[in-house]
């Protein structure tokens, strides 16, 4: 039986860095997938197949309803949809294509099959087709992901009641959708087809979309997603969903209890994910999970087994692909003998739709409930030069700063490449910057970045000079 430093049980974003990093440390390394490639659910059937579409999407609406306005004239306007899901289909083959390549690079095996414990030491490898291979390490991570949830009475059929991994490849367009949730996953899948024309309607149980964000983006992109067509009805429970072959039919009751009904194309079941350990024989290994389903791990992401970590979706906090390479290199690094860590307060989240939303640190509603003294200084794209420039003047910034200390407690924007523009929050916030410190440093004109710096004036005491 072949030994290994390090084996990692899952190739997923956190799975194949945790690997790369255990790789650079000196480690005889190997990693088990049972999928033919690399990536996991983030690279396969998630974030880079999503944003493919989302971009190509984005793209076609432009030249519908904004060329002309540029000054740009397209002639009789077509959608070509199978080459459209070929493009993004192209994207993930290149992508996973070069995380097979950064294995070799690295010299970390590569065991294709489906991994499951014999005991604490030992996995085995189970392939598609053949004969199981056992293999033992001295440390193990589970990286093992998660599967998207499911309701009692909204089975997906993978047909016309599907996850977010059908509606990434499916064969035409759909004249109308029903997406059950407005989370991340049902929001960005929404706007992609109600983009290219699908009319979308977002059933939602609570009374807000993306709830646990800042309760401002929430409204702010529900109205951005309302002119593309988007219909929300919140506070309504499903009571039924049904295919009728062609056709699906949801039943749901409003806020007062009354029964509204819908027939569509396809429904998207996006409410949320569960971790994945299914067939993984925990039990062998010592190991048990929670009330839901997580593997209980400590600061250090170790389990109640000293040499085996797990990270990612399959233990708490937010199910995002960088929160799991982040915890992929931290459980690398102890193991190694290093001393690692991670501040959760600041790993963003991101919702890729257009205007995108980002936030990082606490909310308002969270500073409230605590009882933190704080100020708050927000910027309207509107009043952004670079903005109207380029006709992206939905959306605003704003900035939460301690109203005693001045340290920025949380930044929440929705606008145009918020999901790059959040990575300067994140890096003020990890060296402790003031609102202030912000409002100091030199931003670029015209650049989208101006409005932190606007809304970092504005919290130091409505200062902001462009509104």
């Amino acid at each position: 039986m072949e030994r290994f430093d390090v084996l990692v049980v899952g190739g997923g974003p956190g799975g194949y860095v945790a690997a790369i990093r255990a790789a650079q440390l000196g480690k005889k390394t190997a990693l088990v997938e049972k999928y033919s490639t690399l990536g996991g659910t983030c690279l396969n059937v998630g974030c880079i197949p999503s944003k493919a579409l989302l971009d190509s999407s984005e793209h076609y609406h432009q030249a519908q309803h904004q060329f002309a306005e540029h000054g740009i004239g397209v002639g009789e306007l077509s959608l070509n949809f199978p080459q459209m899901i070929a493009r993004k289909a192209a994207v993930v083959e290149q992508t996973t294509a070069g995380i097979d390549f950064l294995m070799k690079k690295n010299g970390i095996t590569r065991l294709e099959g489906f991994g499951s414990f014999v005991d604490a030491h030992t996995v085995r490898v189970t392939p598609a087709e053949g004969a199981a291979t056992d293999v033992a390490a001295d440390h193990i991570i589970i990286a093992t992901g998660s599967k998207p949830a499911a309701l009692p009475f909204a089975q997906p059929d993978k047909d016309r009641i599907i996850t977010s991994t059908e509606a990434l490849s499916l064969k035409e367009r759909p004249n109308s959708m029903l997406v059950i949730g407005g989370g991340v996953i049902g929001l960005e899948l929404g706007s992609v087809y109600a983009r290219l024309g699908t009319e979308v309607h977002v059933v939602e149980y609570l009374d807000a979309i993306i709830p646990t964000m800042d309760r401002g983006l929430g409204k702010e992109l529900m109205r951005s997603m309302k002119k593309l067509g988007v219909k929300f009805h919140l506070q309504y429970g499903v009571q039924s969903v049904t295919s009728n072959g062609d056709s699906v039919h949801v039943v749901a009751k409003d806020k007062k209890g009354a029964d509204v009904e819908w027939t569509v194309d396809y429904c998207l079941v996006a409410v949320g994910r569960r971790p994945y350990t299914d067939g993984l024989n925990l039990e062998a290994a010592g190991l048990s999970t929670d009330e839901r389903g997580r593997i209980p791990v400590d600061a250090n992401l170790r389990t109640s087994i000293p040499h085996i970590y797990a990270i990612g979706d399959v233990v708490r906090g937010a199910m995002l692909a960088h929160k799991a390479e982040e915890e992929g290199v931290a459980a690398a690094e102890t193991i190694a003998g290093e001393h690692p860590h991670i501040d959760y307060n600041l790993i963003p989240g991101v919702v890729y739709t257009w205007p995108e939303v980002a936030g990082v640190g606490a909310t308002e509603e969270q500073l409230k409930a605590d009882g933190v003294p704080y100020r708050a200084g927000s910027f309207p794209f509107k009043a952004s030069g670079r903005a109207r420039a380029s006709m992206d003047t939905d959306g605003f910034i704003k900035v939460l700063a301690h109203a005693e200390s001045d340290e920025i407690l949380g930044v929440h924007m929705i606008g145009p490449r918020a999901a790059d523009l959040i990575a300067e929050a994140v890096v003020a916030m990890e060296f402790r910057a003031t609102a202030e410190d912000i409002s100091r440093m030199s931003h670029a004109h015209p650049t989208f970045t101006e409005a932190i710096k606007e809304a970092a004036l504005a919290a130091t005491g409505d200062r902001a000079l462009h509104v």
